[in-house]
């Protein structure tokens, strides 16, 4: 079945001078222009395509990537506000409708905003909200400590950054554990610390020890064999020092010297820290 506001693989039905005919099944023949086309193919080879809605209410189908897809989030900018809502630049020739009843404030054109996007139950039409937290955390998340997700942040605090996890969930990143810079507007890979009682996902920028200390230590390694095998910092070091080298806490820091200390990698002196010789 095609998935409306999603990329398919479909199989060419037929070729004709303005495009090809790709099967839909249920929804019928599906027409490719011919300007969305660069290798002509033949009938039963199978092409991945994005289907969505024409302005004359009919499945097109195109190769062209939109910014984002049904049931993700995406900062979008405005291209026009009119009657109807304001419509937003996505990546195809036919603008992303948000009508009015799904906006937080009223949209100016040129502005730029963060909108989640879904299909109409009563048009099937791609349409976006800026009411984005109807949208998120409406079901339990079920991830194990040190899980690697995406995280699209979207505002900051005095507590730190809020995310948006994997496109489903709430997240945050604590300001105290922000070891390197972090943009509003990005999505980012994070790694989930804990899952709250109240579902909300508590998330760090770094692998969840024991494998995040076991990455700085090999980071670390590399760093001091390329400073010739001794590195001017210790455990005795400032906790500024040591995030300006390593970007990361003291308390990971000492605990990776540590582990190459007990390792018998490296030796470690009040100043300075060196291959064992």
């Amino acid at each position: 079945m095609v998935q409306i506001g999603q990329y398919n693989n479909l199989k060419v039905v037929k070729i004709v001078d303005f495009g090809v005919y790709l099967d839909g099944g249920e929804s019928g023949e599906i027409l490719l222009p011919a300007r969305y086309i660069t290798d002509v193919p033949s009938p039963g080879d199978e092409m991945r395509v994005f289907v969505y809605k024409d302005s004359e209410d009919r499945l097109i189908a195109t190769t062209e990537k939109p910014f984002a897809t049904v049931g993700e989030f995406a900062y979008l900018q405005v291209t026009e506000v009119n009657r109807i809502g304001a419509f937003l630049q996505w990546g195809l020739p036919k603008d992303l409708l948000v009508p009015f009843s799904e906006q937080k404030s009223k949209m100016k054109q040129g502005g730029i905003y963060l909108v989640y996007l879904y299909l109409d139950d009563a048009t099937q039409r791609i349409v976006a909200s800026a009411k984005i937290e109807k949208f998120i955390g409406n079901k339990f998340p079920d991830y194990a400590p040190g899980t690697k997700v995406k995280a699209l942040v979207y505002t900051h605090n005095e507590l730190g950054y809020r995310c948006i996890v994997d496109n489903l969930y709430h997240g945050l990143i604590y300001q105290n554990e922000t070891f390197r810079p972090v943009e509003l507007g990005v999505e980012i890979d994070a790694y989930v610390k804990r899952v709250r009682d109240d579902g909300k996902i508590d998330l760090t920028l770094s692998p969840v020890a024991p494998v995040r200390v076991e990455r700085l230590a090999a980071h670390i390694l590399d760093k001091v064999r390329e400073n010739n095998g001794r590195l001017p910092v210790s455990d005795h070091s400032s906790a500024e020092l040591i995030q300006e080298m390593f970007q990361c806490s003291k308390k990971d820091f000492k605990k990776a010297i540590g582990l190459l200390y007990k390792q018998r990698v490296i030796t470690i002196a009040p100043e300075y820290i060196e291959l064992q010789k």
